[in-house]
C-alpha cells in the first residue's frame, strides 16, 4: 500500500513539474509572474517605393516580427516577384488597390501603415479608403499627395514631360541605379539586381484623397538626410501642418536597407 501511494505521489509530482514547465515556457508567463507585461502586438503594413518589391523590407520586417508584431509587405503589381505580370496598363489606382486588398482579405485593423518614396502616393489613396482601420501612418522619405496629385506634380517639368510621353507610349520606366539613391556601397549590386521596370502610367495618375484619412491619430514623416535632392520641400510642407511628427535619419533614400535597426525603432515609436 505504501508503495502504491508513493508511486501515485511521485507521478503527481512529475505531472505538476511538467505543467509548471509548460506554464513557464508559455510566452509572457514569466512576465505575468513578475508583474511586467510585453508590449501590445502591433500590425504593420509596409509599402515599398518605385521599382522595388517586398524584398527591400526584409531586414525591417524580420526585426519587427522578432519583437512579436505582425507584418505585411505587399509587392505592388508588376514589380518584384510579380514582374512576370507587368503590363503598361498598371497605374496608381492598381497599386492602391493592392494595398487596400491586404486590409480586406487579411481582415486588418489598428494598422501602422508605412509608405516609402512613391509608396507615399499609394498609401495616401489607401488610407483614404481604409482610414477607420489605421491607427498610425508613416511616410518614409516619401511623397505626401493632395487630392489629384500624381508623381509628375512633384518633379521638374522636363522630367514630368518625359514621364508623360512614356505613359502615352505605353512603355515602362527603367529603375534608377542604386547609386542615384545613395544606397550603401555594400548593397548596391544587390539592390540593382532586384529592381524592375515600372509602368509609366503609375507616374501620371493622380491620387484620390477625399479627406477621410485626416482623422488618423498618429502621422509621422521621416526624411533621409543622406539623399539629394531629397524631400525637403515635402518636409517643409509637413512641418507647417499641425498634428505631424517629423523625424530624420542620416542615410540614403533606401532607409530600410541602409539603417534597418534604426528604422525599426522609429516605426515602433510611431506605432
Amino acid at each position: 500500500m505504501n508503495r502504491k501511494r508513493q508511486g501515485v505521489s511521485r507521478r503527481m509530482l512529475l505531472a505538476g513539474a511538467a505543467a509548471g514547465g509548460l506554464l513557464a515556457a508559455r510566452p509572457g508567463a514569466a512576465a505575468a509572474g513578475t508583474g511586467t507585461r510585453r508590449p501590445a502586438r502591433k500590425t504593420f503594413v509596409l509599402v515599398h517605393g518605385a521599382w522595388h518589391g517586398a524584398w527591400c523590407w526584409r531586414r525591417v520586417a524580420d526585426r519587427l516580427t522578432a519583437h512579436g508584431h505582425k507584418v505585411f509587405t505587399p509587392t505592388l503589381a508588376g514589380l518584384g516577384e510579380h514582374a512576370h505580370l507587368n503590363n503598361p496598363n498598371i497605374d496608381l489606382a492598381t497599386h492602391t488597390t493592392d494595398v487596400v486588398n491586404v486590409f480586406k482579405w487579411e481582415d486588418l485593423s489598428d494598422v501602422v501603415l508605412v509608405g516609402h518614396s512613391y509608396g507615399g502616393l499609394v498609401i495616401g489613396g489607401a488610407a483614404d479608403q481604409m482610414a477607420d482601420r489605421i491607427a498610425s501612418i508613416v511616410y518614409l522619405d516619401a511623397f505626401v499627395p493632395k487630392n489629384g496629385q500624381a508623381l509628375i506634380d512633384f518633379v521638374p517639368k522636363e522630367q514630368a514631360d518625359a514621364l508623360k510621353k512614356q505613359a502615352a507610349d505605353n512603355v515602362y520606366t527603367p529603375p534608377f541605379p542604386a547609386t542615384v539613391f545613395n544606397v550603401n556601397e555594400k548593397d548596391r549590386a544587390w539592390v540593382d539586381s532586384k529592381c524592375t521596370p515600372q509602368s509609366a502610367r503609375t507616374w501620371t495618375q493622380g491620387a484620390v484623397i477625399t479627406g477621410k484619412s485626416d482623422g488618423i491619430k498618429k502621422k509621422t514623416y521621416i526624411q533621409a538626410l543622406g539623399w539629394k535632392p531629397g524631400f525637403q520641400a515635402v518636409r517643409d510642407m509637413i512641418e507647417k501642418t499641425p498634428g505631424w511628427i517629423v523625424e530624420d535619419v542620416p542615410c540614403g533614400h533606401d532607409v530600410m536597407i541602409d539603417m534597418p535597426e534604426r528604422l525599426t525603432k522609429m516605426l515602433l515609436a510611431a506605432a
